[in-house]
């Protein structure tokens, strides 16, 4: 389908969603919410494409927040049904294959949301990260004051929602609240190298382990446990796991079939 505010392509087996409004700082309106349900369900629906990059137009931003211009003058009704969870990011959220996030620039507000709901996170040296929403008179709305904590620990998220400050890359790094730091000429190089090392496993295996692993947030560490077990004894019940064990044995590359 034909998108307005995004580029959406596939390079191999690697979906690449691109927001596109660099004249915007690629902020998020409506128009740019819907359209990324629309790709990510698309890209649900490929079976070539084993995981999606998301990144934004431009070298000065990811997503340098939502577009304030729609803020104006909104009812608190109006703006609870916008920002529903069952609506922010939904097909992101849902997503079952690899998502990540190539950080090239500004990732503030609903930006730095947009990052934490991926799986992995890639940044240029030149980002910077923030939910500067408090001086606006408000908060994160699309996930901020959950995912943040879960990520960097309560008190640095506390520091970061309540005075709006930024991070720069580097400490994002330290913090956790990105996975890897790079070069800003290596940035589009080393996502899809990533990109295509995770493409290369089990489209279901992956699938699997990122059920597991997303699971460990929300259960205890007896409840976590008894899943990957469950999860694990479930591989075991696959061609690719066949394979997979016979060409390590061969000593030769495995020809994943997602079965």
């Amino acid at each position: 389908m034909q998108y307005e505010t995004l580029i959406v392509e596939r390079i191999g087996n690697i979906g690449k969603i691109t927001i596109n409004r660099p004249d915007k700082l690629n902020a998020m309106n409506r128009k740019v919410r819907e359209e990324l349900d629309q790709a990510f369900a698309e890209f649900a629906q490929d079976s070539n494409v084993a995981v999606v990059v998301v990144t934004g137009a431009g070298e000065k931003a990811f997503v340098a927040g939502a577009d304030i211009n729609e803020f104006k003058d909104k009812k608190a009704s109006q703006m609870y049904e916008d920002f529903r969870p069952d609506k922010v990011f939904y097909e992101l959220a849902r997503f079952q294959k690899p998502v990540i996030a190539m950080i090239n620039g500004y990732a503030l507000g609903g930006g730095c949301e947009l990052a934490m709901t991926c799986d992995i996170r890639i940044a240029s040296e030149k980002a910077k990260l923030g939910q500067p929403e408090i001086k606006l008179g408000i908060i994160p709305g699309w996930g901020g004051t959950q995912r943040l904590p879960r990520l960097i620990g309560e008190g640095r998220a506390m520091w970061m929602i309540l005075s709006g400050e930024m991070i720069d890359a580097k400490t994002a790094l330290e913090w956790g609240l990105v996975d890897f730091v790079v070069k800003p000429e290596e940035l589009d190089e080393f996502t899809m190298n990533l990109a295509n090392k995770i493409a290369k496993m089990s489209p279901l295996t992956l699938k699997i382990a990122k059920e597991a692993v997303k699971a460990a947030a929300n259960l205890s560490l007896k409840e976590g446990l008894e899943l990957e077990s469950r999860l694990f004894a479930l591989t075991f019940s696959t061609e690719d796991k066949e394979e997979g064990v016979a060409a390590f044995l061969e000593k030769r590359k495995p020809e994943f079939k997602g079965r």
